[in-house]
């Protein structure tokens, strides 16, 4: 009869500490991601943190560069995200246009989705100009959001920037990806 309450509590007690353990294993798990998965978005940042990271990504010759450095941002269906575009002025002459125009606009999708649909994910700022004087560094913020019920998929962006007023003086293109995921 001993044996019988010895092995009880036993395995009672090996359940108690399994159910902890795994309390423990979920809890490490979620902030793993937590901690991982900060960086996907520029929505969360002021605009000192975002122009502290972007000043970061610029390298010597880079001329434009893109925040979070992975160049993809993941979002739900109806999730709002932002990328941040960073656009250095490298000219030297005084001479030089210090205003920049930017576009966004798509560069292949596996959505399903007309280029249309998937540009309508951004908000505003689809295309704008920002001034940027010689050897300084811009910033701009676009932000994205899927209408609910998107399909997982994968839509690519292109941001062209362009020196001076209009579209005709090309300065430098660069590549992102926005990641619908449910």
């Amino acid at each position: 009869m001993k044996n019988k309450k010895a092995a009880m509590e036993m395995s009672m007690g090996t359940i108690v500490t399994i159910v902890l353990l795994m309390s423990v294993l979920v809890m490490g798990i979620f902030f793993v991601q937590k901690i991982f998965g900060a960086g996907t978005n520029a929505v969360d940042l002021t605009e000192q943190q975002l122009q502290s990271e972007i000043g970061k990504l610029f390298s010597e010759d880079a001329k434009v560069v893109i925040y979070p450095s992975s160049r993809n941002i993941e979002l739900e269906p109806g999730e709002r995200g932002e990328i941040g575009i960073g656009i250095k002025n490298i000219a030297t002459t005084a001479g030089a246009a210090t205003t920049f125009n930017y576009m966004a606009v798509t560069d292949g999708n596996g959505c399903g989705l007309t280029d249309e649909q998937i540009e309508n994910w951004i908000i505003i700022r689809k295309s704008g100009s920002i001034p940027v004087g010689i050897g300084d560094t811009g910033v701009v913020r676009i932000p994205f959001q899927s209408p609910e019920g998107t399909p997982n998929c994968l839509a690519g962006f292109k941001i062209n920037v362009y020196r001076g007023e209009g579209t005709s003086d090309p300065y430098k293109s660069e590549s992102f990806d926005v990641v619908i995921q449910s």
